[in-house]
């Protein structure tokens, strides 16, 4: 890449901004680490505002005929909790470990794209900011995160005016920061690996990025048709999913849930590649045929397509349909099984290590059988027709996406936080942290399936006295408050730990992948020569051979094996500097505040169609047009520094 420096006669507006530390050195940046830590922070901030939300659930629901809140609120506090622990929470979560890790774990400098990088991150934060807006606009969307026709069409179904207008255009927003993070991030997988590194050399972290990137490629844009078509609606008068003007309410369903069930995967499976990573190193073995779990992923992507309709088994598709989806949702259990029994092989016959990464990848995979065999009950339609709209969906649900999904990005967090931060995380706390979450977890979500087989409906702000429903909700609301009691530890745990914890070795796992070669935290260019990968878990096969009975065994200190891996990449933080100090020809990319400029637009052109004002869409249209002009024309890279 040619590099580009501004001259004293560049328009001040297109001069490269300079600060490097301090705020505004985050407010520009386009380093893949920064922007995924701030991917990781504001994800973080949102699980918070989830959590709180959950927590007056619970007290509403902890005893019949609850006041804590009313039936209005109530619609407006698990709808949002919803969409917040969706949208705002997992998926940008994932896209947080894509940031930091595909380029450290691939062997490049940088992502594809750095500014396109950035701009995913700023129409994020807008895209979130916009739709908690709402509470203060007549408050917040009420018609649940899956917002079903005709709860969003005509007149007096739901109070509060804008409500759901939010959801569709914040969700617009957010679509658009996961269309361009997913092309960039498949483009940067598929160009940019390491000489060497085959694609069935790849870490299966970065297989498993690869397929959720390319699910939210094909996947946003069907949710995109279905929300411009209510944003049509609601504000213009068309009748898509208005049966009394012709349209169809069901066609909304489909087109959500075509989304909606690949999103499923889009959520659990980066857990998945982070618990592939985590259990060969804390067992010291690798990971039991490989192959067959990277290829049960792709297959889990594929056949994701093919079972949106078992979410709408009492609806009267029929029994054709029905049977249909009934058998391709008993099949995609096949490829998650699979890699379930490989994680065991794995762990069987290891020397384990129960570090805290360790035991939530462990907890992980226990957490997710439970949801996994609970939602194999929804293939069954008369099962399915008895359990639909209760309690125990909503414990399938939870036991797949908190104990999968978070408990797996919590091992994540723990696993690479001395890659982060070049500190170690207080082990003691970290097992509290683990222990306290899975206990609550438990408490809360186990007694969902006994509430949903007694009749509890989900969505009912209240219940009356005399049902046998007030103990188990009682239990379910004491399980909510240690989950929050164990954040809370984590919480400490990671802000006391990354200002004065114990120093961390560059290797403090005995790792197997490339981003353990290089120094914690890594330098801005990642990488001062690209390594040349020989071996799927190279650096694992340059620390070790193996011996006639397949055991571990450390290559001679001072070997020519040694020695080699040495010159391949293990670099010396003090010759990294020096590689910095003297200048070693990288070119990175310069910062640039454009693609904030360029997000900040988009909420406001999606808030003109809200207050119907022409004014303010041209506004924001006009703000949008000049980010993008910037970024064409400001310096590509910052090859004056370097």
């Amino acid at each position: 890449m040619t590099s580009v420096t501004p001259t004293p006669t560049t328009p001040r507006f297109l001069r490269r901004p300079s600060a490097k530390t301090g705020i505004w050195s985050w407010v520009t940046t386009v380093d893949h680490k920064r922007i995924g830590v701030m991917y990781g922070y504001t994800a973080f901030a949102f699980f918070i505002l989830g959590g709180l939300e959950a927590l007056l659930i619970r007290l509403q629901l902890a005893t019949a005929d609850g006041e804590v809140l009313s039936a209005d609120l109530y619609n407006q506090m698990f709808s949002t909790h919803g969409i917040t622990m969706i949208f705002l929470v997992v998926m940008p979560m994932g896209a947080a470990f894509f940031n930091y890790l595909i380029p450290l774990m691939i062997g490049a400098r940088d992502v594809a794209f750095p500014r396109l990088n950035a701009l995913s991150y700023w129409v994020f934060l807008s895209g979130g900011l916009f739709l908690y807006a709402s509470w203060f606009f007549g408050g917040a969307p009420d018609g649940g995160w899956f917002a079903f026709a005709p709860l969003t069409t005509g007149e007096g179904f739901l109070p509060g005016g804008n409500r759901l207008d939010f959801y569709a255009l914040g969700l617009q927003i957010l679509g658009v920061s996961s269309i361009v993070a997913s092309a960039n991030f498949i483009v940067t997988i598929l160009n940019m690996r390491a000489p060497g590194m085959k694609l069935l050399k790849m870490p299966v972290f970065i297989w498993m990025a690869l397929i959720v990137n390319f699910l939210l490629l094909f996947a946003m844009p069907i949710i995109a048709v279905a929300l411009f078509m209510m944003t049509f609606d609601r504000s213009f008068g068309t009748m898509f999913f208005d049966a009394s003007g012709g349209g169809d309410p069901i066609l909304w369903q489909h087109l959500f849930w075509l989304f909606g069930h690949p999103e499923v995967y889009i959520l659990i499976l980066p857990a998945m590649g982070i618990v592939s990573e985590i259990l060969p190193t804390f067992s010291r073995k690798p990971l039991f045929g490989y192959s067959f779990v990277v290829f049960s992923g792709a297959a889990i992507g594929f056949m994701g397509w093919g079972v949106w309709a078992h979410h709408m088994f009492t609806v009267g598709l029929g029994p054709a349909a029905n049977a249909a989806f009934a058998v391709s949702t008993m099949f995609i259990a096949v490829p998650t099984g699979v890699k379930i029994f490989n994680w065991m092989a794995t762990m069987a016959g290891g020397r384990l290590n129960f570090r805290t990464p360790m035991l939530f990848a462990i907890g992980f995979i226990a957490m997710f059988i439970i949801g996994g065999l609970s939602g194999v009950t929804h293939s069954i339609v008369p099962h399915d027709a008895q359990q639909q709209d209760t309690y125990y969906i909503v414990a399938h649900f939870h036991y797949v996406l908190f104990g999968g999904a978070i408990l797996g990005l919590f091992g994540g967090l723990y696993y690479w936080f001395p890659k982060l931060y070049g500190k170690m995380y207080n082990e003691t706390l970290g097992k509290v942290h683990f222990w306290m979450m899975m206990i609550g977890f438990n408490l809360t979500f186990g007694p969902f399936h006994i509430l949903g087989l007694k009749g509890m409906p989900r969505r009912y702000y209240t219940y009356q006295e005399g049902l046998g429903w007030g103990m188990w909700n009682m239990v379910a609301t004491i399980g909510a408050f240690i989950i929050a009691l164990s954040t809370l530890v984590f919480m400490y745990n990671w802000m006391k730990s990354k200002r004065s914890g114990a120093k961390a070795i560059e290797d403090p796992w005995d790792g197997r992948t490339l981003e353990w070669t290089i120094p914690s935290p890594p330098p801005e260019y990642n990488y001062a020569q690209v390594p040349q990968v020989e071996e799927r878990d190279d650096f694992w096969h340059r620390k070790y051979k193996e011996d006639k009975k397949g055991r571990p065994v450390p290559v001679p200190t001072g070997g020519a094996d040694a020695e080699a891996s040495e010159d391949a990449d293990v670099q010396d933080p003090q010759a990294e500097e020096g590689h910095e100090e003297e200048g070693h020809g990288i070119h990175l990319p310069s910062p640039s505040y454009c693609p904030l400029i360029a997000a900040a637009g988009m909420p406001m052109m999606a808030a003109a169609v809200i207050m119907a004002s022409w004014l303010v869409g041209i506004l924001g249209a006009v703000v949008c047009l000049a980010g993008f002009y910037g970024w064409v024309l400001e310096p590509a890279t910052a090859g004056e520094d370097h």
